[in-house]
């Protein structure tokens, strides 16, 4: 039987740390599922986890894997698991202190696991779990974001903000946005209207929008409150120690801590199931090359935007 192997370090660092190696799962707990990993997709949260900066969260216990979105098929289950089964067919994320997802199998909990729709490709439903679920608690659980209300997406074309954009559409709001120069075509595309640069002068869309979505964590707080409609609300996805401080003043302003709820990561893949919901892919590898892709992506991004996908074999 082959090795298992995944993408892991043996330390925090730069790249230069990753290695593929032989593994050994870790053994099951009553939570926990066992996937064989058909396809992953990294996360920018990917290379800060690895470089340490979250490591009083993810603690020196090495070797440690790398990745977090996941698709496959179930191996075996923990006791406390019924509702999942091997052999089904699943999308998911693993946790922030566990992840292990660029690998041929990934042990997660269960409340991050949940069916795949079955006419959704493996390496689609790979890029959706952490993207998507970010973007769909931040409009509707701490947005709280009704049908025909407005949104205002920053960063609309990011995986959290094109997310957003669709799962907001998609629920019945007026969905405007912010794109970089020159991307201006593909937000049309999305039904984002009206669009404006990353630097744009909110005086010309002031007090419009009953959400501001900030999904690249960089819109400055002033200007986001000038475009607030009366009551409404701004939502952040970067947990920083500012932002943390700020959302808990009264006031509109809120951030969105992603966790696992198995609902809602059940309610994006019914909508990426449905053809409401997706995210490009800029590159596909296999697990052997992904080391150097990882490193690229990092180093200096793709020149078309999208996920990078990893797949096993």
């Amino acid at each position: 039987m082959p090795a298992t192997q995944r993408i892991q370090y043996h330390q925090y660092g730069a790249p230069e740390v990753l290695r593929l190696e032989d593994f050994e799962p870790r053994q099951l707990g009553p939570d926990d599922v066992l996937v064989r990993v058909r396809a992953a997709a990294a996360n920018p949260m990917d290379f800060g986890i690895r470089s340490g900066k979250m490591k009083m969260v993810t603690g020196r216990c090495f070797p440690r894997g790398m990745g977090y979105d996941f698709a496959g098929v179930v191996d075996a289950v923990g006791e406390n698991v019924t509702r999942l089964h091997v052999g089904d067919e699943v999308l998911g994320a693993a946790s922030i202190k566990g992840s292990g997802a660029f690998a041929d199998v990934v042990v997660a909990d269960q409340a991050g696991i949940v069916h795949k729709p079955a006419g959704l490709p493996f390496d689609a439903a790979a890029t959706i779990p952490i993207a998507a679920g970010t973007a769909y608690q931040a409009l509707f659980t701490v947005g709280k974001l009704q049908p025909g209300e407005t949104v205002f997406v920053h960063a609309s074309l990011g995986a959290v903000g094109r997310s957003a954009v669709q799962l907001a559409s998609t629920h019945g709001a007026i969905v405007a946005g912010s794109c970089r120069p020159g991307s201006e075509p593909e937000a049309r595309t999305l039904g984002i209207d009206p669009i404006a640069d990353f630097d744009f002068n909110p005086t010309t869309i002031t007090r419009r929008f009953d959400t501001v979505l900030d999904a690249a964590g960089t819109l400055p707080i002033k200007k986001a409150r000038r475009m607030l409609a009366r009551g409404g609300r701004i939502v952040s996805v970067k947990p920083s120690p500012a932002n943390m401080f700020r959302s808990a003043l009264p006031g509109p302003f809120h951030v969105v801590i992603g966790k696992f709820v198995t609902a809602d990561l059940e309610a994006v893949a019914r909508a990426a199931g449905d053809g409401h919901l997706r995210l490009p892919i800029a590159h596909t590898v296999p697990l052997a090359q992904a080391i150097p892709a990882l490193t690229q992506l990092e180093q200096n991004g793709f020149a078309k935007r999208g996920k990078l996908v990893i797949v096993p074999g």
